[in-house]
């Protein structure tokens, strides 16, 4: 319906915006201040990040009710994965937010996503630039391994945190007889992480197929 096509192109210029922001950031203090703007990525532009993903998690909503014909599965995997490393892992512990992979993470994750909700807004609008659509079906194919083995190393760089200060690692009350050792959980999250890797990427290839064909782009 209008009513619906116009929540979600809101939705998309809202997470446009949050993102080209981050973008732009990172870019114009990079420029500016060379690797020294590379240590506080996190500190400049960590709200605006937790409140983008936040943001995401609404395209679950949006697919169980069936405004958004996207696969869930895929989908959710991909929500929560970036969920689970923003908060859970960086945004824990303040040692991590300094390392260089929360830059490479956060600017993989934005060019994605700025092309995304680009191509997603003018959708809408019963707009297809053919160029856009071959990078929004394209580019995520090799840049959605590279953010995983980013989010893997963010993960295997905060272990020794999570062991020292004992962050989320607990013992559970009577009558449970067993502890809870956070790292541990990591390191089987480490495991989920690239076994749904596999099922995104051929997703990510179904979709460029459905969209792109085996030749040109498909017009529509």
């Amino acid at each position: 319906s209008f009513t619906m096509n116009t929540y979600l192109f809101v939705y998309d210029l809202m997470q446009f915006c949050g993102h080209s922001w981050i973008f732009t950031n990172m870019i114009i203090r990079f420029m500016s201040f060379g690797k020294d703007s590379l240590a506080d990525t996190f500190y400049s532009i960590g709200l605006v990040m937790r409140l983008c993903q936040l943001f995401s998690l609404l395209e679950i909503l949006h697919i169980l009710i069936g405004i958004d014909k996207s696969r869930l599965f895929p989908r959710f995997l991909q929500i929560t994965e970036r969920i689970i490393v923003l908060f859970v892992v960086i945004n824990s512990q303040e040692e991590v937010q300094g390392k260089y992979v929360v830059c490479v993470l956060f600017f993989l994750w934005n060019l994605l996503d700025v092309v995304r909700y680009t191509y997603n807004m003018l959708s809408r609008m019963g707009i297809h630039y053919l160029p856009l659509t071959w990078l929004n079906f394209s580019l995520c194919i090799p840049l959605y391994p590279l953010s995983v083995l980013a989010k893997a190393f963010a993960i295997c760089v905060s272990l020794p945190y999570f062991e020292s200060f004992g962050t989320y690692s607990t013992k559970l009350p009577f009558p449970f007889t067993f502890s809870i050792y956070f790292p541990y959980v990591l390191k089987m999250y480490l495991l989920v992480l690239f076994v749904g890797m596999f099922f995104i990427i051929q997703n990510l290839f179904s979709e460029r197929k459905a969209h792109l064909g085996t030749g040109n782009i498909k017009k529509k």
